[in-house]
């Protein structure tokens, strides 16, 4: 017999699943006239592929290629590391402004549409850095990726924070990745809908600043 943390967690996650798919499927419709300008001129910069589907973890530790607006050359993976700063050479000129203003990450949408990551959950990582994760830390993988968490609004200047190092994946995993972990960790103890609304809500306010910035 279900007691009240089970319905409640049953009905958080039928919730969030809904608002998911309907905020989702509004957003692609209304961002389809920019989604579609970007795809032109990522295509038109150097005839490479528009989307960037790299391979990541996400519910119960299983991987899955996500979709992003491809902001770096093509053979990235083959010529530096796995994290990116500001002043990163593999950068593309489009994908330099593609990046300042988060445009990137809006494909995900269709992550969040098809079931395989959520609008706000941690962010999903790269196997190679999974596999350093603790069992405590591994909990993460308990719920969906996100588009945006908490961690994703205290580091959303990166690559700022990584430009000038002569080893940014280094600098990642010494300043950024354990405190990343502490805040997804956070996310996944204390979940709810209302914090749900809280990290979109303050998502957008930042993307505004960005702009303004």
């Amino acid at each position: 017999m279900l007691n009240s943390v089970d319905v409640w967690y049953i009905m958080y996650r039928l919730m969030k699943r809904i608002f998911d798919m309907v905020s989702s499927f509004f957003g692609l419709v209304v961002l389809s006239p920019l989604l579609i300008v970007v795809a032109v001129l990522i295509k038109g910069e150097d005839g490479g592929p528009v989307f960037y589907r790299g391979l990541r973890v996400g519910l119960k530790g299983k991987e899955f290629r996500t979709f992003k607006f491809r902001t770096m050359v093509t053979n990235a993976e083959k010529v530096g590391g796995p994290s990116t700063s500001d002043d990163d050479p593999r950068i593309t000129k489009v994908g330099k402004v593609v990046r300042k203003y988060k445009i990137d990450e809006l494909p995900q949408l269709i992550d969040v549409l098809r079931g395989t990551m959520s609008i706000v959950g941690p962010r999903p990582e790269v196997q190679s850095e999974v596999e350093t994760y603790s069992e405590e830390e591994k909990k993460i993988f308990s719920v969906k990726p996100g588009i945006t968490d908490w961690s994703s609004l205290k580091f959303h200047d990166e690559g700022e924070i990584l430009r000038g190092s002569d080893d940014p994946h280094e600098t990642y995993k010494k300043q950024i990745k354990p405190e990343k972990i502490r805040l997804q960790l956070s996310y996944v103890e204390k979940m709810s809908f209302l914090t749900d609304l809280k990290i979109i809500f303050k998502t957008l306010g930042a993307l505004v600043e960005t702009r303004h910035g």
